[in-house]
């Protein structure tokens, strides 16, 4: 009897088995087998995407090294020879170009920092706080073409700024501003992509029974907007200022048409004007470009947690 039902335990074991697998495979459960592939194929997919991200991050970084690396070399060794590190044997070079940037007439730290601060900060504020009351509008009343005017302010957007310069300088020009910071300034308070980016967010961000609410309790529109919206725009109008900060700060095209005396130029400005017909000290102007590029680097790095914040936020619609 014994063996009989040590047999029958035996016989029914491999059953009881086929018919587990039987019960997982129609209960949509998958095999240990397609398991382990699925997690071997993930983990190859991740893999192939951090080394693409750190590809493409090298690329983008060798850059900003290799000027830096060059601000601590002379113009000799920079015109013949390739160098990816600092100059540690000779660091008194770097006070050198330092000093034949100094001494340069045409150059001075402090007025091209004073200058390119002035016209970025004016204009990102400019930009972001009536792009943000356009957006609002927008969003909020209902009038006879609104549709027409988002999609013109749309459209406005793939214009480019070189088509409408001489436009532009003829207008600057019969104002009496070329020579100003005016004309770099004023313009911010249109800016078509802050208006759309700002218009995105407030569709997934703002309702409209907010709006209803303050107008109940006798509030103004211009005290709504500022008390009640701005704070809710906080993550699109922080975004949108990082990206108007530094695309003022790093712009050249216009300044270098609008800004024809030394005293109202900017850092980039100046940087150029370090490039000579038949002589170039590469050393002087690598070190230029690398103090030109410390505020972009300062506030990206402590503002890109709300670039990322802002831009997914403006990407998502309910």
């Amino acid at each position: 009897m014994a063996d009989n039902e040590k047999v029958n335990s035996n016989t029914t074991a491999p059953e009881v088995k086929e018919n587990g697998d039987m019960v997982a495979a129609v209960a949509g459960a998958p095999a240990p087998e397609k398991l382990k592939s699925l997690k071997a194929a993930r983990a190859a997919y991740s893999a192939l995407v951090y080394i693409v991200v750190a590809f493409f991050s090298i690329l983008a970084i060798i850059p900003f090294v290799y000027m830096i690396t060059n601000a601590t070399w002379d113009s000799a060794t920079i015109t013949s020879k390739l160098k990816l590190w600092p100059n540690f044997a000779n660091m008194g070079q770097t006070i050198k170009n330092y000093h034949t940037l100094a001494d340069r007439s045409t150059f001075s730290f402090a007025v091209g920092f004073r200058n390119s601060f002035i016209i970025s900060i004016g204009s990102t504020a400019l930009s972001v706080y009536f792009s943000a009351l356009t957006a609002y509008g927008i969003k909020v009343y209902n009038f006879r073409g609104k549709r027409t005017l988002f999609a013109v302010i749309v459209g406005v957007m793939m214009v480019p700024t070189a088509v409408n310069i001489t436009g532009f300088y003829r207008l600057m020009h019969s104002m009496h501003m070329i020579g100003t910071l005016w004309p770099l300034i004023l313009p911010a308070i249109a800016a078509p992509a802050t208006v759309f980016f700002i218009k995105q967010y407030l569709d997934s961000s703002l309702s409209l029974e907010i709006i209803e609410a303050a107008r109940i309790d006798g509030a103004g529109e211009f005290f709504t907007f500022n008390r009640i919206c701005l704070p809710i725009m906080t993550p699109a109008i922080s975004t949108q200022a990082i990206f108007s900060f530094l695309g003022s700060w790093n712009n050249y095209f216009a300044p270098s048409i609008l800004l024809v005396k030394n005293e109202v130029r900017t850092l980039p400005l100046m940087v150029s004007s370090l490039y000579g017909d038949r002589y170039t000290d590469m050393g002087a102007v690598n070190f230029g470009l690398s103090v030109s590029v410390i505020p972009v680097i300062i506030v990206y790095c402590f503002l890109q947690r709300y670039i990322i914040s802002g831009v997914a936020a403006g990407g998502v619609k309910e």
